[in-house]
């Protein structure tokens, strides 16, 4: 009976402890964090995040945007964001809004001001995976 018990524990317990993809509640993050491995090599990339219609964009620098597709799982990523990692995230290309995250960006963050005079030649909507 006591086995039964603890199973059905961790059994809850790991239901609880479940990563929940909400843009909302990312809306008011800075930045995510995505992986990349290139030539079995991980990489955390520190990127700013708009949500734009209930879904979260990012925009990469050549940097970012060349790990990205140099990627050994794309268009799969891991992010971490609001203390929650998620193992399977599709990262998927979106020049279509390039423009209205860049106007994002500039309502977001102050130092934008700056930064959007630099390259961005990637925005992706940041969506998890369904599998």
């Amino acid at each position: 009976m006591r086995s039964l018990f603890v199973a059905l524990c961790l059994v809850l317990s790991a239901g609880a402890a479940r990563a929940d993809w909400t843009p909302s509640a990312f809306a008011a993050e800075e930045t995510l964090e995505f992986l990349t491995i290139e030539d079995g090599e991980e990489h955390w990339s520190p990127v700013w995040l708009v949500v734009i219609d209930d879904q979260v964009y990012v925009r990469l620098g050549s940097r970012a945007a060349g790990r990205y597709d140099g990627n050994a799982s794309k268009p799969y990523l891991k992010v971490r964001i609001a203390g929650q990692q998620f193992d399977k995230v599709l990262g998927d290309p979106a020049p279509a809004m390039a423009e209205a995250v860049a106007e994002a960006m500039a309502d977001k963050y102050w130092s934008d001001v700056f930064i959007r005079f630099f390259s961005h030649p990637l925005t992706i909507r940041l969506t998890p995976a369904t599998t």
